[in-house]
C-alpha cells in the first residue's frame, strides 16, 4: 500500500527518533486522540492514523522499507506482496493497546516508584567566572525521603496491611466497551494509592507521603567557557520520587555579571579601544589587563583607521565544548577632541599644512590636492 502520509509527521517526531522517542509520542497523542477520551468527529479517524503510523516505525524492519520506498508493503525482491498495512499486526482491541503500552489510564502497580520532580535554581556568578569556571555552594530546598521513617510511610515500629480493595496489587481494573472492542483501564488503587499496602500509624514527620522537605548545600561544578543564560544540570539533585522513586533533576540558570572592559562574543573576548589622532597615525603598544591579573601587550599598528578590528590569536575563553581558546579582539574608534587649547590648535594648524603638501607631493594626478582642486574650481568661478 503506497500512502501519502507521513509517518514521523503524524507523531511528531524526527527520523531519527529512537524507539523510545517512538513509544513515548504515541503514548501522548493516543491519550489525546482516543475516541472515548476525544468527542471530536475526526477523533476516530486520527486515532487510527496515529495507531497506523506507531505500528510501522516501532517495527525495524517495517520502517526501514517505509523509509527506503515510501510504503510497508514492498518486497525488498522487488515483489508486492499485495497486503497493504491495515493494524491488523496488532491482535485485540484498542483496550488491550492501552493495556500493553500504558498499563490502562492510570498506571499504577504494587509500590509503583515514580521519579521526582526537576527544581530550577538561579545562581549569579561573574565574568571572571564564567570565563575560568567555578565551583560554588547554593542552598535549595527540596522533598527528600522522610528520615523518619525512610520512605515506609508508616511510624517507627509499625507495620502496614496488605490493601483489601486491590488484594495488594496496588491497581484495579475496569472495563467497559468501546466502538473498538472491550477497553480496558488499569488504574491504582484509590484507597492505597497504588502502593498495595495500607498505613496504620503514618508516620509523623511525612504524614505517610515519605517525603520530607529539607534544605540543603550543594555544590554546583560550573565549567570554564560558560555564557549568560546557559543552564547547568545536577542529575539526581531534584526532588525525590514517590515510593523510594529515583530522584529528579536539578537545572541551575547562569546569571553573569558584565564586565568593566570586556564582553563575550562566544569564546572570543572583545573590548573597545579608543585612540586619538596621534596615536592612530603613529601606532601604539598598549597592556590589556586580561581577566587571569595578567597584561597583555597589544601592538596597534601606525595609521590605523576607525572601524578597524585588530585581533591576537589564543588569548581569548575556552570553548565550552571543544577546549580551544578565542582571540583577544579590540574594535577600534579614533577619538578627534572637541576642545583645544591655543597651543593644540597650532600644533594642529600646522599638521594640516604639512599633510597638505603631503598629500599633492603623492597625488596621482596632476600633483594638485583634493583641496587645492576645490580652490581652483572657485577661482574659476569667481572669474
Amino acid at each position: 500500500m503506497a500512502s501519502s502520509k507521513n509517518y514521523y509527521e503524524l507523531l511528531g517526531i524526527p527520523k531519527d527518533a529512537s524507539e523510545e522517542q517512538v513509544r513515548k509520542a504515541f503514548r501522548s497523542l493516543a491519550m489525546e486522540w482516543h475516541p472515548d477520551r476525544n468527542r471530536s468527529t475526526d477523533a476516530e479517524e486520527r486515532f487510527k492514523e496515529i495507531n497506523e503510523a506507531y505500528q510501522v516505525l516501532i517495527d525495524p524492519s517495517k520502517r526501514q522499507m517505509y523509509d527506503q520506498y515510501g510504503r510497508v508493503d514492498i518486497d525488498p525482491n522487488g515483489g508486492f506482496p499485495g497486503r497493504g498495512f491495515d493494524g491488523s499486526d496488532f491482535q485485540g482491541g484498542v483496550g488491550d493497546i492501552f493495556d500493553a503500552f500504558f498499563g490502562g489510564f492510570g498506571g499504577g502497580g504494587q509500590n509503583d516508584a515514580s521519579r521526582g520532580n526537576d527544581i530550577q535554581y538561579a545562581m549569579t556568578i561573574t565574568f571572571k567566572e564564567a570565563a575560568f569556571g567555578v565551583e560554588k555552594e547554593l542552598g535549595i530546598t527540596r522533598n527528600e525521603i522522610c528520615s523518619t521513617c525512610n520512605g515506609d510511610l508508616a511510624a517507627p515500629g509499625t507495620s502496614t496491611d496488605k490493601c483489601g480493595n486491590c488484594n495488594g496489587a496496588g491497581k484495579v481494573r475496569r472495563a467497559q466497551n468501546s466502538i473498538f472492542g472491550q477497553f480496558v483501564q488499569v488504574i491504582a488503587c484509590n484507597v492505597c494509592r497504588g502502593r498495595g499496602q495500607t498505613v496504620k500509624t503514618p508516620c509523623p514527620t511525612c504524614k505517610a507521603s515519605g517525603r520530607e522537605r529539607q534544605t540543603r548545600n550543594v555544590m554546583v561544578n560550573v565549567p570554564a567557557g560558560v555564557e549568560d543564560g546557559m543552564r547547568v544540570r545536577l542529575s539526581g539533585e531534584g526532588d525525590a520520587g514517590s515510593s523510594k522513586g529515583r530522584a529528579g533533576d536539578m537545572y541551575v540558570t547562569l546569571s553573569v555579571k558584565s564586565h568593566p572592559l570586556f564582553r563575550r562574543e562566544k569564546e572570543h573576548l572583545v573590548f573597545d579601544l579608543p585612540l586619538n589622532v596621534a596615536h592612530a597615525a603613529l601606532g601604539k603598544t598598549i597592556e590589556v589587563p586580561m581577566l587571569d591579573g595578567e597584561t597583555e601587550e597589544f601592538v596597534v599598528p601606525a595609521g590605523v583607521q576607525s572601524g578597524a578590528v585588530l585581533r591576537k590569536k589564543g588569548k581569548g575563553v575556552r570553548n565550552l565544548n571543544n577546549s580551544r581558546y578565542g582571540d583577544l579582539v579590540a574594535l577600534v574608534t579614533i577619538i578627534t577632541p572637541k576642545q583645544m587649547g591655543a597651543r593644540t590648535r597650532e600644533l594642529f594648524d600646522e599638521l594640516a599644512v604639512s599633510l597638505e603638501v603631503d598629500e599633492e607631493a603623492h597625488s596621482p594626478s596632476n600633483g594638485k590636492s583634493w583641496v587645492r582642486k576645490l580652490k581652483d574650481v572657485l577661482a574659476g568661478e569667481n572669474c
